[in-house]
C-alpha cells in the first residue's frame, strides 16, 4: 500500500558575535532553529490491524471508517534558539 507522500524541511540561522576583548578566538554565536517551518501534517498509512481494515460491514453497508488517516509520522513545527560559546 502506498500512503501519503512525507515532506519536512528544516531550517537554521545563526550570527557569530566575536568578543576580542577577551580572547582573539572567544566567538558567542546566536542560533535560532526550526524544524518542519512549513508544519505540514505528515499522515500515517492507515493501520489496517485496528479491525476497521473492512469498506463494508456484515450488511453491506460503508464502514466511515476504513481507510482513515489518524496518526502522523512526523511532529508538529518545533523552533529553538540558543547560543553557543565557542573558544
Amino acid at each position: 500500500m502506498i500512503g501519503p507522500g512525507l515532506m519536512n524541511l528544516d531550517f537554521s540561522i545563526f550570527k557569530n558575535n566575536p568578543i576580542k576583548s577577551v580572547s582573539e578566538t572567544l566567538n558567542l554565536q546566536f542560533r535560532a532553529e526550526f524544524f518542519n517551518i512549513l508544519n505540514r501534517a505528515n499522515f500515517a498509512v492507515p493501520d489496517w490491524n485496528s479491525g476497521n481494515d473492512d469498506i463494508f460491514d456484515a450488511t453491506g453497508a460503508p464502514n466511515g471508517t476504513a481507510g482513515l488517516l489518524t496518526t502522523t509520522v512526523t511532529d508538529p513545527r518545533e523552533i529553538q534558539f540558543a547560543l553557543k560559546l565557542i573558544w
